[in-house]
């Protein structure tokens, strides 16, 4: 059952102990050069680097006795793999997670450093969910999907939720768009939450599923995505898909330099460390897909999870 404006409010209260309340930070230079008055949730400085903690502490910390003794089991290209694995590991079970094998590298050791199980597999969506279904024929643990799950999606919610608890009247909320955890649970925060507050998704043209599925209003799914923004390379899924297509406003995309581009401008201009797909929102607003000018712009910095070994700049 798509989560409602209680379920929220509750997953809110579960995980509040577990996880940070992330800051919400402005930045002058920013707003100048976009024309907007912007408004960043800072996620990348959440539990395991990612808002993914979020969900993952909600659906874990709501598993029976009897499940918990069977694990937890997932497939991750790495911030909900490592958001799974603290979560198991704080309530002492096993994590059992299934990563494509050109993840990348940090996230591969933090699953690793928070005593996650991993098992590789080929870079595809197929050879993911077999791999998994393996792993779960043969140990019994629970699937806690990324995204497709609505204890995953009522946990992202809340990034949006404190958002709008410390600033009632912003008039607009952009996020990523992979799976659509994030991205569904925002837009039900922002119509339970919200003061008319509209909810934008932004995309990278080359994973751009998502976008071709909101504007043929019939799902599309990801294939052979090839984008800097490794966390967006995934399908929409049968929860999140539908919650997208009535409650979010637009979907719009954006190109890998632009990406690269806002990624650098907040490292430089913020002096924080995020992701490249925490940046394709700013990205979207820097080439004009997204207009912000007299507007109060909301943007969820997704992560901050990435290998400095490998910087696009």
């Amino acid at each position: 059952m798509i989560p409602d404006k209680l379920t929220i409010i509750e997953s809110a209260e579960r995980i509040k102990s577990l996880i940070h309340r992330t800051p919400v930070l402005k930045c002058n230079a920013l707003d100048k050069i976009s024309g907007g008055n912007l408004f960043f949730k800072c996620e990348n400085l959440q539990k395991a680097g990612a808002f993914k903690s979020r969900g993952a502490t909600n659906a874990v910390f709501q598993l029976s006795e009897a499940d918990l003794k069977r694990g937890v089991a997932t497939h991750s290209s790495g911030n909900h793999a490592a958001a799974l694995a603290l979560a198991a590991k704080r309530r002492g079970i096993q994590a059992h997670i299934v990563m494509p094998d050109n993840s990348n590298k940090i996230k591969i050791k933090a699953v690793e450093g928070y005593g996650g199980i991993i098992t590789f597999c080929e870079s595809t969506l197929q050879s993911r969910e077999d791999t998994l279904n393996k792993v779960i024929s043969k140990t019994g643990a629970i699937e806690i999907h990324p995204y497709n799950n609505y204890q995953i999606i009522a946990g992202q919610a809340t990034a949006a939720l404190e958002m709008l608890e410390d600033f009632p009247d912003l008039n607009l909320i952009v996020a990523p768009v992979g799976g659509g955890g994030l991205l569904s649970g925002t837009a039900l925060a922002a119509r339970y939450f919200g003061n008319h507050t509209r909810v934008i998704a932004a995309e990278p043209e080359r994973a751009d599923d998502a976008y071709r599925s909101f504007i043929s209003r019939s799902f599309v799914p990801s294939v052979s995505p090839d984008t800097i923004a490794d966390g967006l390379r995934t399908s929409l899924g049968t929860l999140t898909y539908p919650i997208i297509m009535e409650y979010v406003d637009d979907i719009v995309t954006v190109s890998e330099s632009g990406i690269i581009n806002a990624m650098r401008l907040i490292w430089e201009r913020m002096k924080i460390i995020i992701e490249p797909s925490s940046a394709v929102p700013l990205a979207a607003i820097l080439e004009g897909k997204i207009d912000v000018s007299g507007k109060k712009t909301g943007i969820i910095l997704s992560g901050g999870n990435v290998d400095l070994n490998e910087l696009p700049f």
